[in-house]
Protein backbone atom coordinates (compact mmCIF):
# COMPACT_ATOMS: atom_id res chain seq x y z
CA UNK A 1 0.00 0.00 0.00
CA UNK A 2 1.34 3.43 -0.93
CA UNK A 3 0.38 6.49 1.05
CA UNK A 4 1.26 10.08 0.24
CA UNK A 5 1.55 12.46 3.17
CA UNK A 6 0.59 16.05 2.25
CA UNK A 7 2.47 19.07 3.54
CA UNK A 8 0.32 20.67 6.25
CA UNK A 9 0.55 24.24 4.90
CA UNK A 10 0.89 23.90 1.15
CA UNK A 11 -1.26 20.72 0.91
CA UNK A 12 1.12 19.30 -1.69
CA UNK A 13 2.70 15.84 -1.45
CA UNK A 14 5.90 15.97 0.56
CA UNK A 15 6.62 12.29 1.12
CA UNK A 16 5.46 8.88 0.12
CA UNK A 17 5.82 5.56 1.94
CA UNK A 18 5.04 2.00 1.07
CA UNK A 19 3.90 -0.70 3.51
CA UNK A 20 4.01 -4.25 2.16
CA UNK A 21 0.86 -6.32 2.50
CA UNK A 22 2.63 -9.09 4.51
CA UNK A 23 3.54 -6.45 7.11
CA UNK A 24 -0.10 -5.40 7.39
CA UNK A 25 -1.09 -9.08 7.67
CA UNK A 26 1.43 -9.59 10.50
CA UNK A 27 0.02 -6.60 12.41
CA UNK A 28 -3.51 -7.94 11.90
CA UNK A 29 -2.51 -11.47 12.99
CA UNK A 30 -0.94 -10.20 16.20
CA UNK A 31 -4.03 -8.12 16.97
CA UNK A 32 -6.45 -10.98 16.21
CA UNK A 33 -4.79 -13.56 18.47
CA UNK A 34 -4.84 -11.05 21.31
CA UNK A 35 -8.63 -10.89 21.35
CA UNK A 36 -10.23 -12.95 24.15
CA UNK A 37 -12.06 -15.94 22.70
CA UNK A 38 -9.67 -16.46 19.77
CA UNK A 39 -8.03 -19.87 20.15
CA UNK A 40 -5.81 -19.67 17.06
CA UNK A 41 -5.63 -18.48 13.49
CA UNK A 42 -6.51 -21.13 10.93
CA UNK A 43 -4.67 -21.09 7.61
CA UNK A 44 -6.56 -22.52 4.67
CA UNK A 45 -4.94 -24.48 1.85
CA UNK A 46 -4.08 -21.30 -0.07
CA UNK A 47 -2.68 -19.75 3.09
CA UNK A 48 -0.44 -22.74 3.75
CA UNK A 49 0.96 -22.67 0.21
CA UNK A 50 1.64 -18.92 0.23
CA UNK A 51 3.13 -19.11 3.74
CA UNK A 52 5.54 -21.86 2.69
CA UNK A 53 6.62 -19.88 -0.38
CA UNK A 54 7.08 -16.65 1.58
CA UNK A 55 8.90 -18.41 4.43
CA UNK A 56 11.30 -20.10 2.02
CA UNK A 57 12.02 -16.80 0.26
CA UNK A 58 12.62 -15.01 3.59
CA UNK A 59 14.88 -17.77 4.91
CA UNK A 60 16.96 -17.60 1.74
CA UNK A 61 17.35 -13.87 2.37
CA UNK A 62 18.18 -14.46 6.06
CA UNK A 63 14.97 -12.96 7.41
CA UNK A 64 12.69 -14.34 10.12
CA UNK A 65 9.15 -14.59 8.77
CA UNK A 66 6.41 -12.86 10.77
CA UNK A 67 3.50 -15.14 11.67
CA UNK A 68 0.61 -14.38 9.32
CA UNK A 69 -1.09 -17.75 8.86
CA UNK A 70 -4.81 -17.33 8.57
CA UNK A 71 -4.56 -13.64 7.62
CA UNK A 72 -4.49 -12.01 4.20
CA UNK A 73 -4.13 -8.30 3.50
CA UNK A 74 -5.04 -7.15 0.00
CA UNK A 75 -4.70 -3.68 -1.43
CA UNK A 76 -6.68 -2.58 -4.47
CA UNK A 77 -4.81 0.08 -6.41
CA UNK A 78 -6.89 -0.14 -9.61
CA UNK A 79 -9.24 2.83 -9.27
CA UNK A 80 -9.04 6.06 -7.33
CA UNK A 81 -7.48 5.94 -3.89
CA UNK A 82 -6.12 2.59 -2.76
CA UNK A 83 -8.34 0.45 -0.58
CA UNK A 84 -7.25 -2.13 1.97
CA UNK A 85 -9.09 -5.35 2.81
CA UNK A 86 -8.02 -7.76 5.56
CA UNK A 87 -9.33 -11.33 5.73
CA UNK A 88 -8.91 -13.46 8.86
CA UNK A 89 -9.68 -17.16 9.36
CA UNK A 90 -9.77 -18.26 12.99
CA UNK A 91 -10.98 -20.71 15.61
CA UNK A 92 -12.97 -19.44 18.59
CA UNK A 93 -13.40 -20.83 22.07
CA UNK A 94 -16.56 -22.75 22.86
CA UNK A 95 -16.86 -20.60 25.98
CA UNK A 96 -17.58 -17.42 23.95
CA UNK A 97 -20.13 -16.41 21.32
CA UNK A 98 -18.47 -16.74 17.92
CA UNK A 99 -20.23 -13.66 16.52
CA UNK A 100 -19.16 -11.47 19.44
CA UNK A 101 -15.55 -12.68 19.12
CA UNK A 102 -15.58 -12.00 15.36
CA UNK A 103 -16.87 -8.43 15.90
CA UNK A 104 -14.21 -7.84 18.56
CA UNK A 105 -11.54 -9.09 16.13
CA UNK A 106 -12.82 -6.70 13.46
CA UNK A 107 -12.60 -3.74 15.84
CA UNK A 108 -9.17 -4.68 17.21
CA UNK A 109 -7.63 -5.38 13.78
CA UNK A 110 -8.97 -2.10 12.39
CA UNK A 111 -7.52 -0.22 15.38
CA UNK A 112 -4.15 -2.03 15.34
CA UNK A 113 -3.58 -1.65 11.60
CA UNK A 114 -4.49 2.04 11.83
CA UNK A 115 -2.19 2.62 14.81
CA UNK A 116 0.76 0.74 13.29
CA UNK A 117 0.51 1.92 9.68
CA UNK A 118 -1.77 4.93 9.45
CA UNK A 119 -3.96 2.98 7.01
CA UNK A 120 -7.60 2.17 7.76
CA UNK A 121 -8.93 -1.07 6.29
CA UNK A 122 -12.18 -0.56 4.38
CA UNK A 123 -13.13 -4.15 5.27
CA UNK A 124 -12.04 -6.67 7.89
CA UNK A 125 -13.64 -10.00 7.02
CA UNK A 126 -13.55 -12.59 9.81
CA UNK A 127 -14.36 -16.24 9.04
CA UNK A 128 -14.89 -18.52 12.01
CA UNK A 129 -13.54 -21.84 10.71
CA UNK A 130 -14.20 -23.87 13.88
CA UNK A 131 -15.36 -23.57 17.48
CA UNK A 132 -13.12 -25.32 20.01
CA UNK A 133 -15.80 -26.76 22.29
CA UNK A 134 -13.34 -28.80 24.35
CA UNK A 135 -10.90 -25.96 25.03
CA UNK A 136 -7.87 -27.96 23.91
CA UNK A 137 -6.59 -25.39 21.41
CA UNK A 138 -5.73 -28.24 19.03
Amino acid sequence: MTTTVPDDKARVPRSQWVIAEPVIAAVAARAAVGVPGVVRLEPGLTGLASRMTRSARQKINGLTPAPTEGVTAMGDHSAGPSTLRVSIDLVTSGQDQAGAVARAVQREVTRAVGDATGLTPQAVVVSVMDIDTYGTGA
